[in-house]
């Protein structure tokens, strides 16, 4: 599992990581048990500050996310892929809500945001499916 980090993006990066984890479990790329990078391995990985790091964590482990397995480090949690599938959907509903919120203030029409979805949807699956073989 390796995160990618937005420096310029306004999310802090702890709560990039936690994203990213929690979209990764919700996805099935990080199973129940499975054994996450440790903080100081992720924290190379992605030239972060190790607290940045162990910040993240400690709120995917109060969140019920992460388990510590004491001399393994830390698991995903039975519960994870479920309680990470209802976050990302709702991470994703509040930064659209966001975007929805500003294109109305802005008199853009429904059918125009529907437009731009449908273009930039077709746009990043084309990208995603050009990178899928190697294009």
């Amino acid at each position: 599992m390796i995160c990618h980090i937005e420096t310029g993006n306004g999310i802090a990066i702890y709560e990039q990581i936690e994203r990213q984890v929690k979209f990764a479990i919700a996805n099935g790329s990080l199973v129940v048990g499975e054994r996450i990078p440790s903080v100081r391995e992720l924290a190379t990985q992605t030239a972060v500050n190790v607290n940045t790091v162990a910040r993240a964590y400690r709120e995917l482990q109060q969140q019920g996310i992460l388990n510590s397995i004491r001399g393994t480090g830390l698991t995903v949690s039975t519960e994870a892929p479920t309680t990470c599938a209802r976050m990302r959907l709702d991470m994703i509903r509040d930064r659209l809500r966001s975007v929805l919120q500003e294109a109305l203030s802005n008199r853009i029409s429904v059918d125009e945001i529907r437009t731009l979805v449908d273009d930039e949807w077709e746009q990043l699956a084309q990208e995603a499916n050009a990178a899928e073989h190697g294009e």
